[in-house]
């Protein structure tokens, strides 16, 4: 006879399976909401930071050419 019997306490049954989460179980589905939000902010990004592409690539054209004419000290 176990403890459990003894005491007059129920005996424990094993989980038959383990859930790691309080909320409900995850139905997986595509998420066009968030899709539609994620692609506004990208063009709206793009339209904001055009113009300062040319002012990008010229930064990056005069470091090239630093880099080029500079010596480095290895």
């Amino acid at each position: 006879m176990s403890d459990a019997e003894s005491t007059g306490e129920p005996a424990l049954e094993p989980a038959k399976a383990v859930y790691r989460t309080l909320g409900k179980p995850f139905r997986a589905r595509t998420d066009a909401e968030m899709d539609a939000i994620g692609w506004s902010v990208f063009l709206g990004m793009v339209i904001l930071l055009l113009p300062l592409l040319p002012f990008l690539l010229l930064l990056w054209l005069v470091t090239k050419v630093l880099d080029a004419v500079v010596p480095t000290g290895d």
